[in-house]
């Protein structure tokens, strides 16, 4: 026997669920004092069928927080996950740190590898290497490699696929996020950190999708990612002449969206989850932007 709701085919009793789901990690934050941008988070989307009345552990990953100490590389995003009965876990890779600025041109350490790669700082050699989207790269996009410098002491390479810093003009730009339309709506996600720079050249723009901007002022700290964006933070800055710096800007957290029939089922939300739902035409759209628990449908 068939149930007729919404203009939708429905069996009297569901015993499962197609999800489409829409994962994001959180973004690194810059480093310090003309460093490199910070490697935006791990984004990934597909479609699982789920099982109604099972319950499936949801987690959100936070910004690596901003460096407030100079010289230093940033810290790295944390991941994001959904996992439970019957279901592989679904990960995706927190973004790495940009790397610290060097006064002295000496070599610099190159930005950490994570979902994407933080931008290498001022007077370093290497690029942060771009980690690789779980489950597959199918179901994802790869991170691409941290900018590396364009000269000792001038600007750091932008995150997450970002340009790399060109001697004596402008440091690098975070590379751009992903654009998706999961919501109803078209949304970029996941953009890399701008590089910071010396105060006689630009500092790099934040990628779309969330990215911070750099700085290249002292005291004026690198623009964080936007909350729930997984963007890099902007590598912190330092005016010319003088020895100081600045701080870097955190990155942005990350998010988790489902997207299923509203005919298929109602969504619970558990504890230790913040969320909320939304309809768009005959689907709702679950969007969870903090913390780790369990969903599950009835």
């Amino acid at each position: 026997m068939l149930n007729i709701i919404a203009g939708q085919l429905a069996p009297t009793t569901l015993s499962n669920i197609s999800v489409t789901y829409l994962v994001v990690a959180g973004g690194g934050s810059g480093g310090t004092k003309h460093g490199g941008g910070g490697g935006a988070g791990g984004l990934l989307t597909s479609t699982e069928t789920l099982t109604i009345s099972n319950n499936y552990t949801i987690t959100v990953g936070a910004g690596g927080a901003a460096t407030t100490t100079k010289p230093a590389d940033g810290s790295s995003g944390t991941s994001s996950s959904i996992s439970g009965t019957g279901l592989t876990t679904i990960t995706a890779t927190g973004g790495g740190y940009g790397s610290a600025g060097n006064q002295t041109g000496a070599t610099t350490s190159a930005g950490g590898s994570g979902g994407s790669g933080g931008g290498s700082g001022s007077g370093g050699v290497t690029n942060g290497a771009g980690g690789t989207a779980t489950p597959s790269p199918a179901q994802g996009n790869n991170g691409g490699q941290g900018g590396q410098p364009g000269g000792a002491e001038l600007g750091g390479g932008g995150g997450g696929a970002g340009a790399v810093g060109v001697s004596g003009s402008t440091s690098g730009d975070g590379g751009a996020g992903s654009s998706l339309s999961i919501t109803g709506s078209s949304i970029t996600y996941a953009g890399g950190g701008g590089g910071g720079a010396r105060g006689d050249i630009a500092a790099g723009a934040g990628g779309s999708g969330g990215g911070g901007a750099g700085s290249n002022v002292d005291g004026t700290p690198g623009v964080s990612g936007n909350t729930n964006s997984g963007g890099g933070g902007g590598g912190g800055g330092r005016t010319y002449g003088s020895g100081g710096g600045s701080n870097s800007g955190a990155g942005g957290s990350g998010l988790v969206i489902l997207r299923y029939l509203t005919a298929s089922g109602t969504i619970t939300i558990g504890a230790g989850l913040t969320g909320s739902t939304a309809t768009d035409g005959l689907y709702k759209v679950t969007t969870i932007t903090a913390g780790t628990g369990n969903v599950s449908w009835a």
